[in-house]
């Protein structure tokens, strides 16, 4: 696979890169795993909150008033 990087983007891979030790390659593969965990993650969060205020509609409406 290859990457196209913009000039700005290879600069920030190779700063993040120097900034953690590691190589160019490594830091872009923790870039893309650590943006998927936050994703999903921040989908479960969401995910749980639709279900809790539809659990829960009612107490929330009586509460706003």
């Amino acid at each position: 696979m290859t990457l196209r990087l913009t000039e700005e983007q290879e600069r920030a891979l190779a700063l993040l890169a120097r900034a953690e030790g590691i190589s160019e390659h490594e830091a872009a593969v923790r870039a893309i795993t650590g943006a998927a965990a936050r994703r999903v993650r921040d989908e479960r969060v969401r995910a749980l909150s639709r279900e809790g205020r539809a659990r829960h509609a009612g107490m929330l409406d009586r509460l706003a008033r």
